[in-house]
């Protein structure tokens, strides 16, 4: 038997203030959802999709000197390119400037003479390193999308059944939504700044799944232990007990596995950045959802039964009444 220690005397009342929490999560999924419509009026897609999606060329240009992103986007134009993507890049080494140009192109013979065009038109001829150009077709494109798409089904549909099994229905469906609350927002930041999204971006929104449902796991599984320890509190009075045993775990494990991917996303190249910018905001928005949504959903849903109402009624919604000495056993 392990006396659980916690740095509190008393504990923090999150499941309180659990509408504050809903509240907020409610704005950010509202705002990612309006961000979606208002980037397809702005800019013809809701969402910037790499070309491994759609399908066209993409152009690297290495140590370009002084030329300007709108010298690059012009030179791309004269060439007969209607909306060229231009994204600034430096390189960590050497410091040296230049572009990632993403075009619709998807013929690599038309791409090459796109590139001789702006090479001439902007001088770059006797530049250390000739341009790299990747070309995707629109074929291969339907097929990443298609294989991302069946990925991600088939990672939630995973999830309900190991939750269903290990656990029960209602921690299997509080998590899923908690996951689809995470990634709604997610892909509502993407739209909002605008940022590409990409096979690398896909890999991380399925590690961002695991990494979430593991808070939740650990989350659902100290209330069910402390849930069985104790008979003289309500439901959401040990679920929240329960958020406080594991609060100062959660933070330390978000704070470690944060570091190295902001590493990334400071000092990475562009594939490394697109992986660690979603890996970033997922394990923040992860890690919030996990106490802040998937508990409070699941505490409300099983302080419904006939069980934990009988509690309720005797013992109160007393959420922030244990103390250190009420420390519960596992």
């Amino acid at each position: 038997m392990i006396l659980v220690v916690r740095p509190f005397k008393k504990d923090i009342n999150f499941l309180t203030h659990r509408k504050v929490f809903f509240i907020v999560s409610l704005v950010l999924i509202v705002v990612s959802l309006i961000a979606l419509p208002v980037r397809y009026f702005i800019s013809g897609s809701p969402l910037n999709f790499g070309i491994e999606f759609v399908g066209g060329s993409s152009i690297t240009f290495s140590d370009t000197g002084d030329i300007t992103t709108e010298q690059m986007r012009t030179a791309f134009e004269r060439a007969g390119v209607d909306v060229p993507i231009v994204q600034t890049t430096i390189d960590a080494g050497t410091g040296a400037h230049g572009f990632i140009v993403r075009i619709p192109t998807t013929d690599a013979a038309e791409t090459y003479d796109i590139v001789d065009a702006v090479v001439a038109t902007l001088n770059l001829g006797d530049a250390p390193e000739a341009p790299m150009i990747i070309t995707v077709g629109p074929g291969w494109g339907a097929e990443v999308t298609r294989t991302s798409l069946i990925a991600f089904l088939v990672a939630i549909a995973l999830i309900i059944i190991y939750m269903a099994i290990r656990f029960e229905y209602k921690m299997s469906l509080s998590a899923v939504l908690t996951l689809f609350h995470d990634l709604i927002i997610i892909v509502g930041i993407y739209a909002v700044f605008g940022r590409e999204i990409t096979p690398n971006v896909i890999a991380a929104l399925l590690t961002i799944m695991g990494y979430s449902l593991y808070d939740t796991v650990v989350v659902f599984h100290r209330i069910n232990d402390n849930v069985a320890s104790t008979k003289n509190h309500s439901f959401m009075t040990v679920a929240n007990h329960s958020i406080n045993q594991i609060l100062i775990r959660s933070i330390n494990t978000t704070l470690t596995s944060l570091v190295p991917v902001l590493a990334m996303l400071i000092f990475g190249g562009a594939t490394l950045k697109d992986f660690a910018f979603a890996m970033a905001i997922g394990l923040v928005l992860g890690s919030y959802s996990s106490l802040a949504l998937a508990a409070p959903i699941y505490a409300l849903w099983k302080q419904r039964e006939p069980k934990y109402k009988k509690l309720f009624k005797k013992y109160g919604d007393g959420v922030g009444t244990f103390t250190a000495a009420d420390n519960l056993q596992d």
